[in-house]
């Protein structure tokens, strides 16, 4: 993947230009500028894994960095403190929109350019890869007329792009939609936005109090970060709002722990949860090159043990001309959780983790990310290696099956 560039006759514009282009064209998530003793190593994150792209030479690394520093606004003087910036741009008529980060390192100021892409909330529920089942319980969720709905996922798996989703759904004429954000990654029409800003004590909770006097139906929360921010979002939901908001937790039973440690009470969380819809991000296997093979011991084990189902064939990669080593774009992983009334009374009884777990996922039509998971292994669009990659087994098995968590853990 490694390109070349004429360093002693390109201009550094063009070079950066072409840099940014190429990514963005290759559906790249971000670019790296990693500095070195020696040079400068560009490397890019295609699917979730990072590709080395180009090394710049030691003597046009500074000019590069600073010129990526000019365009994205940031002070070409100070080297010494990390730095944000942006670059809304049109390049070669191509709209940009781009997050772009500085941190000094004992090398230098490495760069990390993130390219947003949010073409994905724009085509809707049905775009994101839910499960038919799971995009009913979507939909109903944010039917309701008013609690608090979390979106729990790690950096990075999409939870901003699923939030735009429903919000773009929620947005109507007869709706006031109110978003407190940090930063406002994408601007909707109709919807008013605040950007926090802490330095002058614009916080997401001071934020929050205001924004209940602006006479709200919908209020999204960019991120629920701390106790006060959470209390204030669950006193909110049960005074007649709808919330949406992101939280970082790998799945719902994580989510209602992570909320009681975060000193909500529990009467509130009981009464003002509706849903939670957890999310993880895997490589899509390439439709063209993709093959079949047969499972082995412990998969079958594992099919059997998740969906109780005997599964003798699936899909594996191969690599092409059209594709990065078998893979090409990402595909979620989801586990809705709609709230019923045994759940609520867990929650307000302080149900010990191990009932309440029981509870949560031998709900009717539940699939956990796990089964979600080994269901796009079965319809092809992903691979059992990427199921497992990023989902913690033992967390998603339970206790029960150590025989197969063991050959699991055993085989990564």
């Amino acid at each position: 993947m490694l390109r070349e560039y004429d360093y002693d006759n390109m201009p550094i514009v063009d070079i950066v230009n072409d840099m940014i282009l190429d990514a963005a064209k290759r559906k790249a998530s971000d670019i790296h500028f990693d500095q070195t003793p020696e040079e400068l190593m560009v490397r890019v994150r295609i699917d979730g894994e990072l590709y080395d792209y180009a090394k710049v030479p030691a003597a046009v690394k500074k000019n590069l960095i600073t010129r990526i520093k000019i365009i994205s606004g940031m002070n070409i003087t100070e080297s010494r403190l990390p730095q944000d910036g942006a670059i809304k741009n049109n390049i070669n008529y191509v709209n940009l929109d781009l997050r772009v980060s500085s941190l000094p390192t004992v090398y230098g100021e490495k760069v990390v350019i993130r390219i947003l892409d949010y073409s994905m909330s724009l085509g809707g529920l049905e775009s994101l890869g839910f499960s038919k089942n799971n995009l009913e319980k979507v939909q109903k969720i944010i039917s309701k007329p008013n609690g608090i709905v979390l979106v729990t996922g790690a950096t990075g798996t999409g939870k901003s792009t699923t939030v735009y989703t429903m919000l773009q759904k929620l947005n109507t004429a007869s709706r006031n939609l109110i978003t407190v954000e940090d930063p406002v990654e994408m601007k909707l029409a109709g919807v008013n936005q605040v950007q926090t800003m802490s330095e002058i004590g614009l916080t997401f909770a001071s934020a929050l109090r205001s924004i209940l006097r602006q006479d709200p139906d919908v209020i999204m929360i960019g991120e629920i970060r701390d106790n006060e921010t959470a209390r204030i979002a669950v006193r909110a939901s049960i005074t007649g709002h709808l919330v949406l908001s992101t939280i970082h937790t790998n799945n719902s039973l994580n989510t209602i722990e992570r909320l009681v440690d975060m000193d909500v009470e529990k009467y509130l969380l009981g009464g003002a949860l509706e849903g939670i819809i957890s999310q993880r991000l895997c490589k899509k296997l390439c439709p063209k090159c993709r093959s079949t093979r047969k499972t082995t011991p412990y998969e079958q084990k594992v099919f059997q043990s998740a969906l109780h189902m005997e599964v003798t064939d699936i899909y594996t990669p191969v690599g092409c001309d059209s594709c990065y080593q078998g893979y090409m774009g990402r595909v979620a992983l989801h586990e809705v959780l709609m709230i019923n009334q045994n759940i609520r009374d867990a929650i307000v009884n302080n149900m010990k983790k191990e009932e309440l777990r029981k509870l949560i996922y031998n709900h009717d039509g539940m699939t956990s990310i796990l089964q979600d998971g080994l269901l796009k292994v079965m319809d092809g669009l992903t691979s059992f290696e990427e199921v497992l990659r990023i989902i913690d087994i033992d967390d998603d098995l339970g206790e029960s099956d150590n025989e197969v968590k063991n050959a699991l853990i055993g085989k990564k």
